[in-house]
Order: structure tokens, then sequence, then C-alpha cells
């Protein structure tokens, strides 16, 4: 039985290479377009800066991958041979349908992928173990997170959330780009030069100083090496850390303005992409290795109970918050080398700039 696991194990480390490999194909449009597709600067420099971004990101996402292991099934109720078989069946598939989706060089979403394919695996499991069981068919509910909220409805409700969540998300995205592109054009459009030249720099600080609070103060939390002192003592010095960063970088900016009529939105769209970068592998890198990660952790558990029982209940998976560094690590450098060296990931990038071109090529 434990060379199974293993074994099984084993599979689950060579899918979830794949699964970075197909993932960061159809993901890296989503934070390379802008760049881009603007021409900031050449496309290595472009892939350089990402890549960075995508290797410090990826050591922030530890604290994401209680997902997985919690956040669409309720361990409690599953033993560590079906959600070994859950976790089985998500890789695989995850691994087809995002394959084929890059094949065809259009971009999906990971996250509805991933949780879709985790909901489906739980609900596959929980009907067979109910009709194994002879439970009543209403139970379905108890085995998917937040089951008591879903009561008789075999969770339609959850299915509207999901749906709706992602849609907001998108409603979202739309008229905040709009608001924030529409007030930035008003201001630069009519006195490009003059204007520019005086708030330029404020304008510089303002975005940088909004990209560190977001990646270092809101994400310190997820990073796999940070301490609780040192987290404490970001959260404590929040304002003084804002305040600083506003005024170096808008002293800086306008200094390379004024006196050396540097054009400073290169460096706003590099530093943009890097944020993108860093937040893209913060945030979907559990998409990709999450549910591998998950199993891991499942069989630390199983190995660690006497006499090593396949039926055992899944309930520690809430226990285990902490992913180790070295895995977020070869992550991350696998997503990077992927950015460098996938013509599938070159693909997509190019079909998301050309249908965003207001010109043909």
């Amino acid at each position: 039985v434990e060379l199974f696991v293993y074994t099984l194990l084993g599979l689950l480390a060579a899918l979830a290479c794949c699964d970075l490999f197909v993932g960061v194909s159809n993901d890296a449009s989503n934070f390379l377009n802008s760049a881009v597709g603007s021409r900031t600067a050449p496309f290595w420099v472009i892939l350089a800066v990402a890549s960075v971004g995508v290797i410090l990101g990826a050591t922030f996402s530890s604290g994401m991958m209680e997902i997985a292991k919690t956040g669409v099934f309720v361990p409690e109720m599953l033993s560590f041979k079906e959600v070994m078989v859950i976790f089985c069946a998500v890789m695989v598939t995850d691994v087809l349908l995002l394959n084929t989706f890059n094949s065809l060089g259009l971009p999906t979403s990971t996250t509805v992928s991933i949780v879709f394919e985790l909901l489906g695996g739980t609900i596959a499991v929980a009907c067979w173990k109910i009709w194994a069981n002879g439970y009543p068919l209403t139970d379905l509910g108890l085995y998917v997170n937040s089951g008591k909220a879903l009561g008789l409805v075999l969770n339609r409700k959850l299915y509207i959330l999901l749906i709706m969540g992602i849609l907001a998300s998108v409603v979202i995205a739309f008229f905040t780009g709009l608001i924030l592109q529409y007030f930035l054009r008003l201001l630069f459009t009519f006195s490009y030069e003059k204007i520019y030249r005086w708030l330029g720099g404020t304008l510089g600080g303002i975005a940088l100083t909004s990209i560190l609070y977001f990646l270092v103060v809101k994400g310190a939390r997820g990073a796999s090496f940070m301490h609780p002192e040192w987290i404490e003592w970001i959260e404590t010095h929040t304002s003084i850390i804002l305040i600083s960063s506003f005024a170096f970088f808008t002293v800086i900016f306008q200094a390379l303005i004024l006196f050396f009529r540097m054009n400073i939105f290169p460096v706003i769209i590099l530093a943009g992409t890097f944020a993108l970068a860093f937040a893209f592998a913060g945030n979907d890198l559990v998409n990709f290795v999450g549910v591998p990660v998950a199993a891991m952790d499942s069989v630390m558990l199983w190995k660690a109970q006497p006499g090593m029982d396949p039926g055992m209940m899944m309930g520690g998976l809430r226990d285990v918050k902490v992913t180790p560094t070295v895995i977020l690590g070869a992550s991350g450098l696998i997503m990077c080398l992927t950015l460098w060296f996938s013509k599938k990931a070159h693909r997509v990038i190019q079909t998301a700039v050309n249908l965003s071109s207001a010109t043909r090529g």
C-alpha cells in the first residue's frame, strides 16, 4: 500500500509540472499583454521583469494553498483514499483541459478550471459514497464546503455564487479600468508636456506606492519565509512605509523628469508587469500545484497515523497551513522557464495582443 501511495504521489508531482507548463502558457497573456502591446521594452526585458515577479510571487503563495485542501470539499467527511482519488482526477482533467485550450491559442481561467474540477470530483466521490452506504441524497451538500448553507438545494447556491463571483470580477475590472483610463487620458491628453512635467512624478509615486502596498503590506501574510514578528512590524508601521515610499518615488521621478527629461511611463508599465506577475504567481500557483501539495500533506497525515489506515478521515488537513519554500521556489522556476521557452505561451500572448490591437498584425 505504501509503495502504491508513493507512486501515486510521484504521478501527481509529474502532473503538477505539466500543469505548471500548460497553466503558465495559458495565463502568461494576463500579465504580459500591456507591456508587450505597448512595446515598452524589448521582449526579453519584459520576460526578465516578469520572471523576477513570478519567482518572488511564488514564495508569497503559501497561505493560498489551503484552498485546495478545504476550500471546496469538507475534509472531515472524506477518507484518505477518497481525497487521493479526487486529487488524481482533478490533476489529469486540468492538464488535458488547459492543454486543449492552449493548443487552440485560447486563454481560459485556471481558477475557474481548478475550482469546478475539485467541485466535480468531490460530488462524484460523494455520490458514490452515498450510494454505497445507502445515505439519503440530501446528504450530498454535507461533503461540499458551506454545506449547511446549501441545505436541500444540492449545491445550486454554490454554483450561483461561484458564477456570480466570476462575473462580478469581470464587471468590476471593466468599470475600474474604464474610469481610471478616462481620467488619466483627460488629464494628460490636452496639455501633455506641461502636465507631465509637473505632475508626472506624483503619478509615478502614486503608482509605485500602490504596487508596494499590495505586494508587500497586503502580501506579507502569505509568504512562507515571513516570521510573525516581521508581519506585525509591517502592519504596525504601514502608514510610515507608505508615506515614505510615496515621498521617495515622487522625488526620484520628478527629478528624472525635470533634469533628465526621462519618460517614466515605461518604468511604471514594467513595475506593473512585475506586480501582475507577482500577483499571478502568488494567487494562481495554487491552481497548478495546490492539489499535489494537498496530496502530499494528506500522505504525511496518513503516515503519521498508527497503522496507516486508508480509511482515516482527513480533518487534519485544516491544521496544515505552511507550504515548504523549496516547493514554492521550484514551482516558480518551472513557471519562469515556461515563460521563456513555451511557444504555446507566446502564441496565446500574440492572440491576445492582436485582439486588442487597433490595427491588424
